[in-house]
């Protein structure tokens, strides 16, 4: 039955940013579907955590703060989640911060703390899951990639450069671990109501102007992410590779 190719029961998912908003609502899609959960943050993730229990599946909780992490700290994150909970099929690199600030007085500071955990991180737990995956005969990893891995943006060059970035690193690793039966795909959120897009939605014109392009009339919500997600975290997947795809309330396609 098509249905069953979307089950994740028996697997292990890994997923950064899960204390709240879009990753949080990615890990319970992923326990509703059957998974057990690694959930990442560098702060508690209690109610994730409280949440898939209430689902009966396992969780580790991980601290772990992307921005001062090392490479050795990351392969110590896959060790410890293959350690914990037996293998890691999935994971979903979702941890993500934005600044913003004209081009003409960007700091470097806000350049490299962008690129370090949007970036950096995503491509050595990539790498560090993609080794432990490749030895299990195959895994799942779902990128979070944005409208600006398409558009250029405004005031937010560290957070555009990531994102396209995103986008080209999901292309190079699926190129590379399809003989693997590793999938590589990216998720593309458009206008989201999370912390990171408060500061435009706190603006009455910003916001205005942004939902007049958006076709559906409103900001997403971390509920419209979960399909895509176990899309992505199944079998139903298995032919796609490299794809960056938007569920975004139509704001491409305008």
């Amino acid at each position: 039955m098509i249905l069953d190719s979307f089950r994740l029961d028996g697997r292990v998912a890994l997923v950064t940013g899960a204390a709240q908003g879009l990753g949080q609502g990615m890990a319970l899609a992923l326990a509703e579907a059957g998974a057990d959960i690694a959930a990442l943050d560098r702060g508690p993730c209690g109610g994730t955590c409280e949440a898939i229990s209430k689902l009966g599946r396992r969780y580790s909780e991980i601290r772990c703060d992307l921005r001062t992490a090392s490479v050795a700290d990351l392969q110590k994150v896959v060790a410890d989640v293959v350690a914990g909970m037996g293998r890691l099929d999935i994971l979903v690199n979702n941890a993500g911060i934005i600044r913003r600030a004209p081009a003409l007085e960007f700091s470097e500071a806000d350049w490299d703390d962008v690129l370090q955990i949007n970036l950096k991180a995503v491509f050595f737990l990539s790498q560090a899951a993609g080794k432990v995956m490749a030895a299990q005969g195959g895994g799942k990893i779902i990128n979070i990639a944005s409208m600006l891995s398409f558009q250029g943006g405004i005031i937010v060059p560290s957070y555009t450069a990531a994102k396209s970035g995103v986008a080209g690193i999901t292309r190079a690793l699926a190129n590379e671990w399809a003989k693997y039966n590793i999938n590589v795909n990216a998720i593309a959120p458009g206008y989201m109501a999370t912390d990171n897009t408060a500061a435009l939605r706190a603006d009455p014109s910003r916001s205005e102007a942004i939902l007049a392009r958006i076709p559906a009339g409103r900001w997403g919500t971390p509920d419209d992410l979960k399909g895509i997600v176990v899309l992505l975290a199944s079998s139903a997947s298995d032919y796609m590779h490299g794809s960056i795809v938007p569920v975004d309330g139509g704001w491409l396609a305008r």
